[in-house]
């Protein structure tokens, strides 16, 4: 093709662009074992630019991965139905090689392919590449990985290539990330008092940020890297991009350092008064769910960053690679690569690396049990966000059936019910059924196909353990299935995940109240799946009585525009975030109110000032007094 000194030929076209990507990358450090960047970062990195050539020659992170390296044959699966693979010693030798000729058409193709300048993958290519694309973690800026990885499969197709690698760390390893979270001062890297600059620039980076992800192809990025690993529809992970950047935007200027605004007090002589900051807790912790795996993420990290801590984040390993690729957009917004330590690893090394780096605070989203021992073992040094069992109650105003019945479809079922603010229970006033609420939840039910992800693989059930739920419930006198109960028909999710058409069971409310169903029937199945139940005009008090017996208090919704129902249901009950109205839903978590629970001393917020003050900060009083009187003569002791 034409030559490179030609600017209008198509040979000419490439070559700049490659060289011009290769030049705005930066050059990797020396020392390090892997890429300083990303992959398609070349490596190592030479002492001057070199010619196109010779950068088209040398190796690409693409070849490091490929199966041309020497990697141990010593291949064992994880509880979490990963593959755990050792990497041998000849692995980074083998990165100084020339690389074959596809990696010089890797570049000049990823050159033009229109992706963002700082990204290191093809959302494409995931679950399609036969060399999966390998996640990277970071420490003190520096990109690295380690000895042992996680494949993660196809969600989707058990017969397809694996989506990614991911650094399965161990305990063996942490070090540099322990000396990175002891290395940040209890004062954190910035306070009202220390660095005051840094929350400018925070505001400077939540601005590019925001723009960036307001940007339709970067959004169409992150939507389709979070379908890659975590399906759900196309307009459910655009959803979730959109309330980030939405996030991101309302957090831009001066909104960083409002966050931190102190109060006055006057004191009890001239020359005394006392201020109120917000103080940063200096190392801190995220460990992230699966389920949004950029919005909860982002969030709280951002939230982490605003008030002036130092975040490591350990994301989970299904779907880590939103969040490498996210830290790739920060450092192109101007954050420094060292705020924020990304660390993939398994639960066990996670808490280890909490206790011995002693992080003063970890923000935890997910399971109960989980939740649990990690304040046990920290001592309680733990704001959470865990498990919920959210109910919606129909009160007995019947109106506005199809719009109802969809809320109600899409509260239970959307992203295959894999919502810590999934409609878990339906307590319907017999009216509605009556006016055919559950014929049409039904109808509605049976429009979600695989084929656009309205029914999407569940990722911690497999289909076995949702069916035996199901059949648990039906064995209590007077259940019965209203729809679903069965395994998808004609699809290829792997055995590890579950595959089961959006379910619902009816329980009498009488019998869902005894001591011997109350359990199973209020436990939280996170899968396309609720319980369904109606009550009288004199059983409110019953509903009331199994809104108080439940143990986690995260969403609810009050449908009824009835103000004396509506009144009477908010004000016995405590969910943290409830919607009434007849529009009422339970899975809302947009960044424009607050989202977390209540009636829990440790609960955490996501999203909103309130959640960041909350969560990221602590109380500090600073009382100046400063001017000793001239006629002061000193009284007697006591």
């Amino acid at each position: 093709p034409g030559s490179a000194a030609d600017g209008r030929s198509s040979g000419g076209r490439v070559a700049t662009l490659a060289m011009r990507w290769w030049e705005s990358r930066g050059r990797p450090h020396a020392n390090s074992n892997s890429p300083a960047d990303c992959p398609g970062q070349l490596f190592p990195a030479p002492e001057r630019s070199p010619d196109l050539p010779s950068v088209l020659g040398r190796s690409l992170l693409g070849s490091i991965r490929s199966s041309r390296l020497s990697i141990s044959d010593d291949l064992q699966t994880t509880s979490g139905g990963t593959t755990r693979q050792a990497v041998g010693s000849e692995m980074m030798l083998a990165a100084l090689k020339p690389a074959p000729a596809t990696a010089a058409s890797r570049l000049c193709r990823r050159s033009l392919s229109g992706l963002p300048p700082w990204a290191t993958l093809d959302p494409a290519a995931l679950g399609a590449d036969r060399t999966p694309y390998a996640v990277s973690n970071i420490v003190a800026g520096e990109w690295g990985g380690s000895s042992m990885t996680l494949t993660i499969p196809n969600p989707l197709d058990r017969d397809a290539p694996a989506v990614c690698t991911v650094p399965d760390t161990q305990e063996g390893e942490l070090a540099p990330f322990v000396d990175s979270l002891r290395s940040v001062p209890k004062s954190g890297l910035h306070n009202p008092l220390k660095n005051n600059e840094r929350y400018l620039q925070y505001g400077e980076i939540s601005r590019k940020a925001g723009a960036a992800l307001s940007d339709p192809a970067i959004a169409d990025f992150f939507a389709k890297s979070i379908q890659r690993t975590v399906p759900k529809s196309y307009a459910q992970a655009m959803g979730e991009v959109k309330v980030t950047a939405d996030f991101l935007n309302n957090f831009a200027g001066d909104n960083v350092r409002f966050l931190a605004r102190s109060f006055g007090v006057p004191g009890d002589h001239y020359g005394q008064f006392s201020h109120g900051h917000r103080w940063p807790f200096g190392p801190v912790a995220i460990v992230a769910p699966f389920n949004f795996p950029l919005e909860i993420p982002v969030l709280q990290l951002m939230g982490a960053l605003f008030m002036g801590n130092k975040p490591v984040l350990k994301p989970a390993e299904k779907c880590s690679l939103v969040m490498e690729q996210f830290l790739h957009l920060l450092h192109d917004c101007g954050m420094d690569r060292r705020d924020v330590d990304l660390l993939n690893c398994q639960g066990p090394v996670a808490e280890r690396l909490i206790l011995d780096a002693d992080v003063k605070l970890t923000q935890f989203t997910g399971s109960s049990r989980v939740a649990d021992r990690l304040l046990e073992v920290t001592k309680g040094k733990v704001k959470i966000e865990d498990a919920g069992f959210d109910w919606k109650i129909l009160g007995p105003d019947v109106g506005d059936l199809d719009y109802v019945a969809w809320q109600c479809d899409q509260d239970a079922y959307a992203c295959a019910g894999q919502k810590c603010s999934a409609e878990s229970i339906l307590l319907a006033h017999e009216n509605w059924e009556e006016a055919g609420l559950f014929d049409r939840l039904k109808a509605n039910a049976a429009t979600r196909s695989l084929d656009d992800l309205s029914v999407a693989p569940v990722l911690t059930h497999t289909t076995a353990d949702i069916l035996d739920h199901t059949s648990r419930l039906l064995e209590i006198p007077g259940a019965r299935l209203l729809f679903g109960g069965r395994e998808l028909d004609g699809h290829n999710i792997p055995e590890i995940y579950g595959a089961v058409e959006p379910t619902a069971v009816y329980v009498p409310l009488r019998e869902m109240l005894k001591d011997e169903n109350f359990g199973v029937c209020t436990t939280e199945l996170f899968a396309p799946f609720q319980v369904v139940t109606t009550f009288g005009d004199d059983e409110v008090c019953l509903v009331l009585e199994a809104c108080e017996r439940m143990s986690h208090h995260l969403t609810a919704a009050v449908v009824s525009n009835d103000v004396e129902f509506q009144t009477t249901v908010l004000a016995n009950t405590v969910n943290g975030t409830t919607y009434a109205g007849r529009r009422a839903r339970t899975t809302g978590a947009p960044q424009n109110h607050w989202f977390g629970p209540a009636g829990d001393a440790r609960g955490a917020g996501i999203g909103t000032p309130e959640a960041i003050k909350l969560v990221w900060s602590c109380h500090r009083e600073i009382i100046l007094d400063t001017v000793v009187p001239k006629d002061w003569t000193q009284p007697k002791a006591t």
